[in-house]
């Protein structure tokens, strides 16, 4: 190791921080190396501690604020900050300056990792509440019994009594919920979920020993058990919740995926179908469809739409969602598994990935495709960049990256990629 990069854990630094880094940590250089500082905005000046020494790079916690930035505000969770709660990154920023910063992290993903210099990135759309916008949350058990979320340590679990970013039919559960062991079955998790109506109520229960929990109940709402495969099992009611977006209605089983943000989700939906622009004539591709979301107004645009996911009881809600929709072929299985077979021509490709992105022979299978355009739906800057490098060498250009803040007091990013064939 050289001169440079001498600081052990605990010593002390002063940095300037100058930049929003991708994962919510400021980022600041000493002696040329970059310091990435979780809780500190940039603009800030601060003196610091080494907690992770990487070698070409470390992570330090703040020790002393000495210069604050204008965009600092202070938190309204009094479970938020290191070494608390993990749920939320950026309580301690100003929403304006959490957009810009959101909007820059794209632009510099896009960039660092897609290879593209200047990528035409548009100004973020904010969520319409800054707040009280969670459909859904998964909450861990204690072993007494108490609710938490994962610590910014990722290893203990945090107890809460109160979250300031689920909607308030969801606070009121949490407030009224008494977790106990019953016939020897520990829970390990609970998950809270509200559809569009407020009465529309649904908890999902994990267990340690995967195995269905006695339920007492004096609530009115559904409650399901999730194996750890994630198969919902209803105990009490429907087990279900429903959203309408855009006059829509879809059911959505315990474990199946949706937005957490119904109006950005109605907002994703508008946008996906304005970069398309069909027309009528068109045959449409849908990836990791889900409970058929974007399937459904798809639908009612284009001539026929395929629509591919693979968790189970995805694919059931989908059904039972695209009932009244005879031009929707709906394939259950993994994108990666089904894409290489198809042997159909497509005039366009929505996709919906997981955070993770797309599976490089998932990628290279829709390239193969040639459709002559791709909208790519995004939880993930970083991942984004990566798959846009590939589309781009496979002869796609990236007309234009709008993102969208689907998680306020978080650095999570939501985004839409359109990309033609050259």
């Amino acid at each position: 190791m050289t001169e440079a990069y001498s600081e052990q854990a605990d010593d002390l630094i002063e940095l300037e921080l100058t930049t929003m880094a991708h994962g919510g940590s400021a980022l600041g250089r000493h002696n040329g190396r970059a310091i990435f500082v979780p809780y500190a905005i940039p603009g800030e000046r601060i003196t610091a501690r080494i907690t992770q020494d990487k070698g070409r790079f470390a992570y330090a916690e703040g020790v002393t604020l000495l210069e604050g930035s204008e965009a600092r505000v202070q938190p309204r969770c009094p479970h938020f900050g290191p070494r608390r709660c993990g749920g939320c990154h950026w309580q301690h920023i100003d929403y304006t300056a959490q957009l810009a910063f959101k909007e820059q992290i794209v632009r510099d993903q896009l960039a660092r990792i897609g290879g593209i210099s200047e990528p035409n990135v548009l100004p973020i759309i904010a969520s319409p509440s800054a707040w009280q916008y969670r459909t859904h949350v998964t909450l861990h058990v204690t072993p007494d019994g108490q609710l938490g979320f994962i610590g910014t340590d990722d290893q203990q679990i945090v107890p809460i009594q109160e979250c300031h970013i689920i909607r308030p039919e969801l606070q009121d559960l949490l407030e009224r919920l008494d977790v106990e062991t019953l016939d020897g079955n520990v829970l390990a998790r609970v998950r809270l979920q509200v559809g569009t109506e407020s009465a529309d109520r649904l908890i999902a229960l994990s267990t340690l020993d995967d195995q269905p929990p006695a339920v007492e109940l004096d609530l009115p709402l559904s409650v399901s058990f999730l194996s750890e495969d994630e198969r919902a099992q209803p105990l009490i009611g429907t087990g279900k919740v429903h959203y309408t977006i855009k006059g829509r209605t879809f059911q959505v089983t315990a474990g199946s995926f949706f937005q957490v943000n119904l109006p950005l989700a109605e907002t994703l939906v508008e946008l996906v179908l304005a970069r398309l622009a069909l027309q009528g004539t068109e045959h449409v591709l849908d990836l990791y469809s889900g409970v058929g979301l974007f399937t459904a107004f798809l639908a009612e645009r284009a001539a026929l739409v395929t629509a591919i996911e693979g968790f189970p009881t995805a694919v059931d809600d989908a059904d039972a969602n695209l009932r009244d929709l005879s031009n929707v072929t709906l394939i259950e299985g993994l994108v990666e598994d089904v894409l290489p077979e198809l042997d159909e021509t497509f005039d366009a490709v929505v996709l919906d990935p997981p955070r993770s992105g797309v599976e490089i022979t998932a990628l290279d299978a829709l390239a193969a495709l040639a459709p002559a355009q791709i909208v790519y739906v995004s939880c993930d800057p970083a991942t984004l960049a990566r798959d846009a490098r590939r589309l781009i060498a496979k002869g796609y250009t990236l007309q234009d990256v709008q993102p969208l803040d689907m998680f306020p007091q978080t650095y999570h990013i939501e985004a839409v990629a359109t990309f033609t064939r050259s």
